[in-house]
């Protein structure tokens, strides 16, 4: 019989493929942050980073996107507040509502994630080929987001 460490070893399922890659992705991408001064910085922050516009985004709207619950996101945007990266804006489309914007710090931040994931995806595109990576993503993000909705349509 085989066991599940084996069958992960040489047959990961789609959970612990996306898992390592999402683990991987995020080690090199907060090490090299914390490299370059936002060592402050948690892995659990990047579901809001990751989904921050410099015009701000609404709470509810980092939890859709995200795919977290809005307490989560509530919590981690408290986390980023106290951090100095984002802060509370009233949102012009309506008053009741707040907007989540970047600070001049969460600002930079951003564009040094931004240049750090181009700069991993740049080299995962020279090795496979740039025609094969972008096949490989557009195919990874159709089945997230199908795996996504799974749920929603039961």
């Amino acid at each position: 019989m085989v066991t599940r460490a084996e069958r992960n070893a040489t047959d990961p399922d789609l959970g612990v493929l996306s898992g390592r890659l999402l683990f991987a992705v995020q080690r090199e991408l907060f090490t090299t942050l914390a490299e370059q001064g936002f060592d402050d910085l948690k892995h659990r922050h990047g579901a809001v980073l990751a989904y921050l516009d410099p015009d701000g985004v609404r709470a509810t709207d980092l939890s859709r996107l995200s795919g977290q619950h809005k307490q989560i996101v509530g919590t981690l945007i408290d986390e980023l507040e106290t951090l100095g990266y984002v802060e509370r804006k009233p949102d012009p489309s309506d008053r009741r509502a707040k907007l989540i914007c970047p600070t001049e710090r969460g600002l930079a931040q951003m564009r040094t994630a931004d240049a750090i994931m181009a700069d991993i995806q740049n080299r995962h595109a020279k090795r496979l080929g740039r025609e094969e990576f972008g096949h490989f993503k557009r195919v990874l993000n159709d089945i997230t987001e199908h795996q996504r909705h799974a749920l929603k349509d039961s």
